[in-house]
């Protein structure tokens, strides 16, 4: 059993080798297993698959004696095969990482015909540490998940097991190694795990970090990348193993999908994210819809989604606030419909903070064939996303070497993280399989997001996230304040994207677009172009008689510094309202480019201290006088239609004799200020005309 091969080593050819494994279901873990062992043309067997384990909870306590009954039994067809090599590995925590040629060279350097990997860690009996040979470097203590041999001496070895199931296979081989009759002499440097295992990240990675904790995670890092899966000449190379295509697939044929949405808290733009359910590219009658509203503020969203749209989703579940439930009863109610019900094909969990653009997000979850997996999303402009590369020791937030790659699109792929959140997809089967039997969304003392990611990490489930599309991206919330008529008005700085599909005019990038001819010049430099949509002039409007503290239009006026107003308007600013930085901004992305264009050599500083709405009636205050404004150029946004909502009205530039009189909803006039365009605001013969105005650059 200690036989050596002395000095000079033999080459062993890669037929005389037989890795054996164990694997009773065919996990996630086995997979990744099986694909590294057919790129490198290893020959396999299995032992155990699909049979039932009993062998005990190795994650948590001893066991695994079940292994070492298979085993005997199959080395028994290997015994009397002496220049046979077999090397045993467990199969859900080891990458293959080099071929046999590699693996047969570096094991006959050792001189040895058995080898053992070792670890750290005397397991399962402590007590028997003091009895092992002391080390001077690597690792001093058995480890049963790999090793290496001849099959003779193997085989004479296994033979001797006479136990249960459910003992430990890790004592078993530990007590024969500590009998100084049998003594194996193995490698005490754990030299073959660092080959199966880690050995291929040093050569990938010029700066790798250090490994967090636990092992398996940082296997699963690494699995991202060994032994190709991912290679910066490549990219991934695994990403189009195992897809399914759904293109041909009849609408009736159409995997189910449980899709549960959660309002956990007053969320911008819920009624955008509310309608893109409807435009998602994959037939309604195979969506079960379940939202769960967690904030009263946001119930007049889901009534009006609901009396627009019911007849798309008819079977969909409404729980509201006044039903009580925490997020983790919630999560846990909708998941449990996919779980009891055997024709659900997917489960689809998205929060209301998701902005997904792409609208075949679903049909590319599917096809890409994953236990669980997540798009990837960001928030615009920032590196908050909605996974973790890496956990820390504490298992919270750690930054992974190849995170912000990830999430800024430099690397492309498929990657199995420890943390994912907010949206994801999990097969129906796997819900009612592996993680049919345990909490996913609760546990005292845990939030819900974290009690899901452990609870799939511990059941061997991985969990990946796919930057191969775009997706769309999160929103943020923290400034939301929902005290205000239309609080999405103000969210220009945290959500820029989203602010600016709702809120600017949907031709405004034509402006740029050498051969549109959108920009009109109805008088002499004065300009006409989209600028808003008619929810951002409704809601603007709208946010102002609400707030009802119109100037008289007198000339007294103690808003003003000087408390004086040569031509008064009945108007609010906006500083009034609270919206002034808010406005500038709106002047300095939108406003600025503009000027640029249509008024060459001159760049605005985007300044303004009198940013107002006018209001003209009739009866109060129907038309301007001649004045010059005290600005360098003046912005004129019409925020309501005439014909439908006033008669009359327009702006009549003096010196120009060149009248506006039919202004566009959302549509701004810009003029220089001082000097040249002297104009008056026409009088509204009927209805209420509102304006926004601002003198830019004063």
């Amino acid at each position: 059993m200690q036989s050596s091969l002395g000095a000079e080593q033999r080459v062993i050819p890669p037929e005389n080798l037989l890795v054996i494994t164990v694997a009773t279901e065919d996990t996630d873990g086995f997979t990744r297993f099986m694909r590294t062992s057919k790129e490198f043309n290893y020959t396999v067997k299995v032992l155990g698959l699909g049979e039932q384990w009993k062998g005990g909870d190795v994650a948590r306590t001893v066991g695994g004696g079940q292994k070492v009954r298979w085993l005997k039994t199959e080395l028994l067809k290997h015994s009397a095969k002496k220049d046979m090599v077999i090397m045993f590995v467990d199969s859900y925590d080891v990458i293959l990482a080099s071929g046999p040629e590699e693996l047969l060279w570096k094991f006959s350097r050792l001189g040895h015909r058995l080898v053992f990997s070792a670890e750290g860690f005397c397991w399962p009996d402590q007590k028997l540490a003091p009895k092992y040979p002391p080390v001077h470097t690597g690792k001093r203590y058995l480890n049963s998940g790999g090793f290496i041999g001849y099959a003779p001496e193997l085989s004479e070895i296994v033979q001797q097991w006479k136990h249960k199931d459910n003992d430990d296979d890790q004592l078993f081989y530990t007590k024969i190694y500590l009998d100084k009759v049998q003594r194996l002499k193995y490698e005490r440097r754990g030299y073959i795990t660092i080959i199966l295992t880690l050995c291929a990240h040093f050569h990938l990675l010029s700066n790798p970090p250090p490994p967090p904790p636990p092992p398996q995670l940082q296997l699963n890092y690494l699995g991202n990348y060994v032994p190709t899966a991912w290679t910066h000449e490549t990219g991934c190379g695994i990403c189009d193993d195992d897809l399914i295509y759904l293109n041909d697939t009849p609408d009736e044929d159409m995997p189910l999908v449980y899709v549960s949405v959660f309002i956990v808290q007053p969320t911008p733009f819920l009624e955008e994210f509310l309608e893109r359910l409807t435009t998602l590219n994959y037939p309604t009658s195979r969506i079960r819809l379940f939202i769960h509203n967690n904030v009263v503020y946001h119930e007049q969203n889901i009534q009006r989604f609901w009396e627009r749209h019911r007849v798309l989703f008819p079977d969909a579940r409404l729980v509201g606030p006044e039903e009580n439930l925490q997020q983790d009863q919630a999560r846990t109610m909708a998941v449990e419909a996919c779980k009891k019900d055997s024709q659900c094909d997917y489960y689809f969990s998205i929060d209301a903070d998701v902005v997904i653009v792409n609208p075949d997000v679903l049909r590319i979850l599917i096809e890409e064939n994953k236990s669980v997996i997540a798009p990837m999303l960001s928030r615009h402009g920032k590196l908050w996303s909605n996974f973790w590369g890496a956990l820390s020791p504490e298992g919270f937030y750690s930054r992974s070497e190849d995170y912000i790659d990830i999430v800024q699109g430099k690397r492309a792929g498929l990657w199995n993280v420890p943390y994912i959140t907010q949206v994801y997809m999990i097969k129906g089967s796997v819900l009612r399989g592996r993680l049919s039997q345990v909490s996913l969304y609760s546990q005292e003392g845990m939030d819900p997001d974290m009690v899901f990611c452990r609870a799939v990490r511990d059941q061997g489930v991985f969990m990946f996230v796919s930057n191969r599309d775009e997706f769309g991206r999160l929103v943020s919330s923290s400034n939301y304040n929902t005290s205000r008529l239309h609080p999405d008005m103000w969210q220009i700085f945290d959500n820029p994207l989203d602010w600016k599909e709702k809120y600017i005019h949907e031709n405004y990038s034509k402006i740029f677009e050498d051969n549109q001819t959108i920009v009109e010049q109805p008088c002499p430099d004065v300009y006409w172009f989209p600028s808003f949509t008619d929810r951002m002039c409704d809601d603007l409007v709208e946010t102002m008689e609400d707030f009802g503290e119109w100037s008289g239009g007198r000339h007294t006026d103690e808003r003003l510094a000087g408390g004086y107003e040569n031509v008064p308007t009945v108007d609010i600013h906006m500083n009034q309202i609270g919206f002034e930085k808010e406005w500038l901004k709106f002047l300095k992305e939108y406003i600025s480019p503009v000027t640029e264009k249509l008024y060459p050599g001159y760049f605005p500083k985007a300044q303004a201290v009198m940013n107002f709405v006018v209001r003209y009636r009739p009866d109060e205050q129907p038309s301007l006088r001649p004045h010059h404004d005290s600005s360098t150029f003046t912005i004129n946004v019409a925020l309501n239609s005439k014909g439908m909502d006033y008669q009359g009205g327009g702006c009549r530039f003096l010196r120009y004799d060149c009248n506006v009189e039919a202004p566009r909803k959302g549509w701004s006039f810009m003029h220089p200020g001082r000097l040249t365009h002297y104009h008056e605001g026409l009088p509204t013969t009927s209805g209420t005309r509102y304006i926004m105005v601002s003198f830019v650059d004063p």
